[in-house]
């Protein structure tokens, strides 16, 4: 049998009208639009001419700066636009074998993306400023957008890259387009269209830790002007983490997604498309590492490590923490479900473009881990689940004129319902740890409370903790190029953004011994002993009298900028523009009042009993940026430099307390920069890429931090220098194969895991007769990174694609994060990178 093109329109036609019956549903609506005849005058023509699908329109391509990007959300090439925006193509996508958003960072030096304790809790920074993601009342000052759509939390985006066709990242604010949250920048992720023309590809991919990759994508017409696609995969690997109390392994991936896309082109003035798609998480994430052991203690007296294998519980030995082991006494499980649709409609008016992008998505997250990160059953339940909908829709205008000026003008809505609840226990042996560790103070206070013996600190008792968050915003926004002279462009950009936040929450605490106020029953010296082992008190329900969960934020946002063509291969800009982020809560179990709130609620005699003051929200960031770029195009080269000084008010910083977070504002933190980008082709077979940052970050006033006064003191945890460099070698062969060699090396300068650590403010170290500053406590796990990637491709010219690759090939380790134990005073616990990982992959081209 002959492989017609009319058989190859069938099949894809059967295949697609299968896996894309959903969108299709919803499509008819658009699909139903009456079609004037005159638009389609079909005089002198067969009736299968007629029948011929709209051809596709070319997918955005190029090299270097000639790459079409979206960034101000019309089509320009990468040297048109006055913008420092760093693109990664999908060639670049495969050839590295980048998997998800942190992948992502080996290629992008301004980018830097950090997972704490659970999947949920990812963090993006661009130019070092981003938001920790491990407090769910925090969105991110790094807006993720996939198509258009704003994914309001880093869970939302942690996937796969089933169709990708470019990852552009923003840097610096980009409130007056973006509107919500993007204060430090956007990471705007375009797939591919579907098309009208068959086609799609096949990948199966087997490395080290039993790593199995699987996934496809099929795309072609259904319909004379009705296009769709579909992309689903699988990506599954044994944890690089032996966890030697519960005998299992962590840190594996278990992951599925789906993608399917309509296309619908009813006429030749408007362009519908539709996307659902599903993706899961069920992982065994993240192991902690002891990084420093706990006090023995002496004598009758156990210190904290000598108490946890008194009730039978291990640490990992904290002189080793790359041998890759941990202990903890059952599997920290992380599940986590993201699902949505969108809709896009773009509608031609002669010179004006009219377009539409509603959205509906919901995430869920459960996590359930053992938060004391021992073989010990001291925490017996940490479960914490979060539910996140959201709904947005955005409605612009934009011109499409050739002459000297051209505008856009919009209007965004976000609403967002967000259900946080956690509920944390203690296990078996806590109450024998405690005991341990106070002489057996515990019963004194039992008599003393005229309580049973065993009353207190029992395996079951603890806190659950319930928040809600509404969230409603919307903005208008305006942007405008004005051409002064034949190389001379003005632009200006504004825009309006209200934020409006309500939480309420509810806290029951059934930990009764935390609730009893010690120097009403004990002498000053015993109740000074047992107050730290109070750790789970109860909480001030929020609204209240005093207290009323609400935020209410509105502020202007500005872009200018003036860009000049000195001929055709070098334009230069520069810009002045401000950023915006709302009020953040803080939605940890360490949610208090503010000192002020604190003495009013104690004054009305409405303060839960041991209530102290703390944080409950973070006041709204402000950006300033201040950005002079050239980028230049000689056709084998181009390159773009950007030098710059950013700065943040306000910046809301979330720092891990062992049980809690708290949640404040540095005043002011700015960062001088220079940033770097290239690329070379000396030989058609050759390509060259270097990308370089240079950071001078610190803070400019942060009087209140939990460290002291940080002001004017440089931020230790951003690397100075980060740079990139990659070549790329593409040999045809006699027999139209082709061979493609790609190798890249990441390198980031030294920093600090984090600032300090709280529990050590004061605390002196071993032998030590000095008091350590608690900022010095992290000086000893600062590490540079060195991370070398390569593959190599066998491609032939049916579409066959083997490869064999690898990545983090120097087996580079180092501490990635920090934090004071829980329940272990005088230890230290962290998380260690990925260790090397390496395999084949075949890939088919149809």
């Amino acid at each position: 049998m002959t492989n017609s093109p009319q058989r190859y329109a069938f099949l894809s036609r059967a295949l697609l009208t299968g896996v894309c019956a959903i969108p299709l549903g919803m499509a008819q609506v658009a699909m139903a639009q009456d079609v004037p005849p005159e638009e389609f005058p079909t005089e002198g023509l067969s009736p299968e001419d007629i029948a011929q699908p709209a051809p596709d329109a070319p997918e955005p391509t190029g090299t270097g700066n000639e790459i079409i990007v979206t960034a101000t959300k019309r089509e320009q090439t990468l040297q048109e636009i006055p913008v420092a925006v760093s693109v990664t193509t999908v060639d670049a996508i495969e050839r590295a074998f980048i998997r998800d958003i942190r992948d992502l960072q080996s290629l992008v030096p301004s980018l830097r993306v950090a997972q704490t304790q659970a999947l949920y809790a990812t963090t993006y920074t661009v130019r070092g400023f981003g938001t920790s993601g491990n407090n769910a009342g925090l969105e991110p000052s790094v807006g993720v957008f996939v198509d258009g759509v704003y994914r309001s939390r880093s869970i939302a985006q942690l996937n796969d890259f089933p169709d990708v066709q470019r990852v552009e990242v923003l840097r610096g604010p980009q409130s007056t387009l973006f509107g919500k949250n993007a204060s430090a920048g956007v990471i705007s992720i375009v797939t591919k269209e579907p098309q009208y023309d068959f086609g799609g590809n096949v990948e199966a991919s087997y490395g080290n830790h039993n790593a199995v990759i699987l996934k496809g994508y099929v795309t072609g017409a259904i319909s004379d002007n009705t296009a769709a696609s579909f992309a689903a995969g699988y990506n599954g690997r044994d944890g690089y983490i032996k966890d030697l109390g519960f005998a299992g392994d962590s840190n594996n991936r278990n992951r599925w997604f789906a993608r399917g896309q309509l296309k619908i082109e009813p006429n030749s003035q408007m362009r519908v498309r539709l996307i659902a798609d599903y993706d899961k998480i069920d992982e065994v994430c993240c192991s902690v590492i002891n990084l420093r052991s706990a006090p023995e203690g002496a004598g009758d007296t156990p210190g904290p490590a000598g108490a946890i294998r008194a009730v039978g519980g291990q640490v990992n030995d904290a002189t080793n923490p790359f041998s890759d082991e941990a202990y903890t006494n059952r599997p920290s499980n992380n599940l986590l479900e993201n699902y949505g649709i969108s809709g896009q409609i773009e509608y031609d008016l002669g010179p004006l473009r009219v377009t539409s992008i509603s959205a509906w998505r919901q995430s869920n997250s459960k996590l359930d881990n053992d938060a004391d990160f021992t073989s010990a059953d001291l925490i017996g339940t940490n479960v914490n689940r979060l539910n996140v909908k959201t709904f947005t829709q955005e409605l612009r205008l934009a011109t499409t004129l050739d002459g000297p000026l051209n505008a856009l003008l919009g209007g965004y809505y976000f609403n967002e319902r967000l259900r946080n609840m956690q509920d944390i226990r203690y296990g078996a042996d806590f109450r024998d740890y405690v005991d341990l560790l106070t002489g057996d103070q515990i019963a004194v206070l039992e008599n003393a409370a005229r309580v049973p013996v065993n009353t207190f600190q029992q395996a079951g008792q603890g806190l659950a903790d319930e928040f809600h968050l509404k969230d409603e915003a919307w903005s208008l926004f305006g942007n405008v190029d004005f051409k002064l002279a034949r190389r001379l462009t003005l632009t200006l950009g504004v825009n309006y953004t209200r934020d409006s936040k309500a939480v309420r929450s509810t806290s029951v605490a059934t930990d009764e011994f935390s609730k009893i106020k010690l120097l009403d029953l004990l002498p000053p010296e015993l109740a000074q002993q047992l107050a730290p082992f109070q750790f789970l008190p109860p909480f001030m329900d929020l609204p209240n009298d005093v207290e009323t969960g609400k935020t209410r934020d509105g502020d202007w946002s500005y872009t200018a900028r003036l860009s000049y063509e000195f001929n055709e291969t070098l334009n230069t800009y520069v810009g002045y523009s401000t950023g915006f982020k709302a009020s953040s809560f803080n939605l940890s179990r360490d949610s208090r009042p503010t000192a002020a709130d604190l003495a009013l609620l104690k004054t009305a005699e409405l303060a839960v009993p041991n209530l102290t003051s703390g944080s409950r929200f973070a006041k709204p960031e402000e950006a300033e940026l201040i950005e002079l770029g050239i980028k230049g195009n000689w056709g084998i080269a181009s390159a773009n430099l950007t030098v710059f000084k950013q700065s943040i008010k306000n910046f809301q910083t979330n720092i891990f307390l062992g049980s809690g977070f708290f949640l404040s504002n540095a005043e002011k933190q700015s960062t001088f920069g220079v940033e770097f980008d290239g690329v070379v082709n000396p030989l058609p077979e050759l390509s060259l890429t270097m990308a370089m940052t240079y950071l001078d970050p610190k803070y400019d006033r942060y009087t209140q931090s939990a460290f002291g006064d940080l002001s004017g003191e440089r931020i230790v945890t951003i690397p100075q220098l980060s740079a990139t460099w990659g070549a790329q070698w593409n040999q045809p062969l006699a027999n139209d194969d082709r061979l493609i060699a790609r190798v890249d090396f990441h390198y980031e300068s030294k920093v600090q895991p984090v600032v300090g650590l709280v529990a050590f403010i004061g605390k002196q170290l071993d032998n030590s007769p000095d008091y350590a500053p608690a900022k010095s406590v992290a000086r000893p796990f600062s590490h540079d990174v060195n991370d070398l990637n390569a593959s190599l491709t066998y491609a032939m010219r049916n579409g066959l694609e083997l490869t064999v690759w690898g990545r983090n090939l120097l087996n580079d380790r180092y501490i990635t994060d920090m934090f004071d134990s829980v329940v272990q005073p005088g230890s230290i616990s962290g998380y260690v990178n990925k260790p090397r990982t390496y395999g084949v992959s075949a890939r088919f081209r149809f």
